[in-house]
């Protein structure tokens, strides 16, 4: 199992959130700065089973080591298992997170088998089998691939300009890249 130490990673997190006290930096406003508690293994075997899904390694010892979200890229980390907390209007991604739930949906095998630059329109049948893992903003959302030759890798889907290509290799670079930021 990819561990983390999570002590530092809430210690990098509060030190991001003293820099910016007015929570300007891009998602801060969504995320606040703040990570859920861990999820406890049985949780996180009762998803996997039901979605007849293994979560890749990174992505999964995050959530049982680390938090359930939110702090992260972007609008911050989605959350495995419950819908975002404190959810005062609607979100755009909420129906995105809503759709990875359906049945079959994220053990269904992913179809790309290489990058898809450029303007893709509709997303729906391209996202299956991979998890939202953040919203960028305007429509664009940071999957994981779940299955297939590109399982654990950090794709980004853009419909309107950017299409469907990969961003890091895995979970754990792209968190820490971001922690790593200024």
């Amino acid at each position: 199992m990819a561990n983390w130490d999570e002590d530092s990673v809430r210690a990098r997190i509060r030190e991001m959130a003293a820099r910016d006290p007015a929570r300007e930096r891009s998602g801060a406003r969504t995320h606040r700065y703040v990570l859920a508690p861990q999820l406890p293994e049985t949780k996180i075997r009762a998803f996997e089973e039901s979605h007849g899904i293994a979560l890749p390694v990174e992505y999964r010892s995050f959530v049982a080591e680390v938090g359930n979200g939110p702090a992260g890229p972007g609008h911050g980390v989605m959350p495995l298992t419950i819908p975002r907390p404190e959810a005062d209007e609607e979100w755009a991604a909420d129906d995105e997170w809503e759709q990875d739930r359906l049945p079959g949906h994220l053990a269904g095998p992913f179809p790309l088998t290489e990058p898809l630059p450029g303007p893709i329109g509709a997303t729906a049948d391209l996202t299956q089998g991979t998890l939202m893992v953040a919203e960028q903003g305007c429509g664009i959302y940071t999957r994981l691939i779940l299955n297939g030759p590109h399982a654990g890798e950090i794709w980004q889907i853009d419909p309107d300009w950017g299409g469907f290509v990969p961003l890091r290799p895995g979970f754990r670079s792209w968190y820490t890249d971001w922690l790593a930021s200024p």
